[in-house]
């Protein structure tokens, strides 16, 4: 018979909250300690190994933060062998990704125009794409959870170009309903059949039915369903083509706009040592990287640091295991050896991750201590004002008060990160719940929040 999770030394609001929720006691692991003591206040389940949703996300951006340092960029090249003369470059050209996280759209454009800037108006050869820097085997990305077309499960790419998503907006005009996507790719089309109609807004998206067609390299999506003029504008971000597909016509389209031409075809392929650089794009430092990972949850970037942290430290090209042997040799040259850690992307989002809460607890405790302390706290979500947080606590007083990186998966919840209470103290707290019904945590762990918030 299973011990009652309320009896195990928690906070009588947390074991109520648990209790009323159905969760038993061996599925709920707990961490609270004050930054500078030397043991923890509550320490529950702390050694089980446990999936932690995407608050993994914190052990793979602390790591990058330590290994390649706050001011690591990425960048991206734009090469040839060819020979230049008169705006006419009379072969191929080459785009060279070493893992920029987040290449964007306008950031492309702006590599583009820096091609044109250096003379390049003609390209009398092909467009070859070089993904090398990375080792990433062919996969549905729908292995997850069925969803190949949701962005969040998009595969990382050392040439990784606005995340590969098309941002499908819903906009309100008179009496109906537009979609719109950014980027508008040429082999896109838009069927819409979305109603104006009375449905609430927190959940407009399960009133929207999908229908995605591909035809060769074209691509269809058919949106039906109701949306309520009163909503306002809302987006959808899907990953409709693969990445030589998505990258070529984003190429052809502002390459055009920019006054350029292409013969050739785009294809994928290795960079020859021959060629010279004609434009780099250089990302954003690591330290604005790994906000952007924790304060979002974005998948992709924190896969994308993964493999970048492969390439570094065990050599290019970048792989998952490789990516895993650097976390785990930093973690030991750090007297951390975590010994049930399982390391599969990264980024949470998957079915076998685990580490357990004392050695996340652990993980924070470290990061406190160490100078990069200030870009890693800054990049997680405060309660009740922004990122994943923004509506937790929001009336409570302990709102703006909590630096927490949530997770949540079917059958997951979790949370980690850094709390300040009203007598000035920083705690570190981490809870997680592994249980059927995980998703009903959340007041259990509002109340831990709040309680370690009023200690005296």
């Amino acid at each position: 018979m299973m011990t009652p999770v309320w009896a195990l030394g928690l906070p009588v609001s947390v074991s109520k909250a648990l209790r009323d929720a159905g969760i038993d006691a061996d599925a709920v692991g707990v961490m609270v300690q004050q930054v500078d003591s030397v043991k923890p206040l509550i320490l529950q389940n702390a050694g089980h190994a446990m999936n932690p949703a995407s608050t993994m996300k914190l052990l793979t951006t602390s790591a990058a933060l330590e290994l390649l340092g706050p001011a690591y960029t990425w960048h991206t090249d734009l090469l040839s062998a060819a020979k230049l003369q008169d705006g006419v470059l009379d072969g191929d050209l080459y785009i060279k990704g070493y893992g920029d996280p987040a290449l964007t759209q306008e950031r492309f454009w702006a590599l583009l125009h820096d091609l044109r800037v250096n003379g390049v108006r003609e390209i009398h050869g092909n467009l070859i794409l070089d993904h090398g820097f990375f080792d990433v085997p062919e996969a549905d990305p729908g292995d997850f959870d069925g969803q190949s077309d949701r962005a969040y499960n998009a595969l990382p790419d050392a040439l990784l170009v606005n995340f590969k998503a098309t941002n499908f907006i819903f906009r309100p005009d008179g009496d109906r309903i537009r979609v719109i996507a950014d980027p508008d790719m040429p082999a896109l089309q838009i069927i819409n059949k979305v109603q104006a109609g009375n449905v609430a807004c927190d959940n407009w998206k399960d009133n929207i039915t999908r229908v995605i067609q591909h035809q060769g390299s074209e691509v269809s999506v058919t949106f039906s369903g109701d949306y309520a003029l009163a909503c306002g504008e809302k987006s959808l971000e899907l990953s409709l083509f693969d990445s030589t597909s998505y990258t070529a016509q984003l190429f052809a389209q502002y390459w055009r706009e920019l006054g350029g031409s292409v013969q050739g075809i785009t294809k994928s392929g290795e960079t020859p040592p021959t060629a010279r650089l004609l434009a780099r794009s250089v990302s954003l430092p690591v330290a604005d990287v790994v906000r952007l990972v924790n304060k979002n949850s974005n998948n992709v970037m924190a896969r994308q640091i993964l493999l970048t942290l492969g390439a570094e430290h065990g050599g290019a090209p970048g792989n998952v295991d490789n990516g895993a042997a650097a976390i785990h040799a930093w973690l030991i040259a750090n007297g951390g050896d975590f010994n049930e850690l399982v390391i599969e992307n990264g980024a949470g989002l998957s079915r076998n991750e685990r580490i357990s809460t004392q050695h996340m607890g652990e993980l924070l405790l470290r990061a406190w201590r160490h100078a990069s302390m200030p870009e890693l706290m800054s990049s997680l979500p405060i309660a009740g004002v922004d990122g994943t947080m923004a509506l937790r606590l929001r009336n409570s007083s302990a709102a703006g008060q909590a630096h927490i990186k949530t997770g949540s998966l079917d059958g997951v919840k979790s949370m980690a990160g850094y709390m300040l209470d009203a007598q000035g103290r920083r705690w570190v707290v981490v809870f997680m719940v592994n249980h059927a019904k995980a998703a009903a945590s959340r007041e259990a762990m509002d109340a831990l929040l709040e309680w370690v918030y009023r200690q005296k």
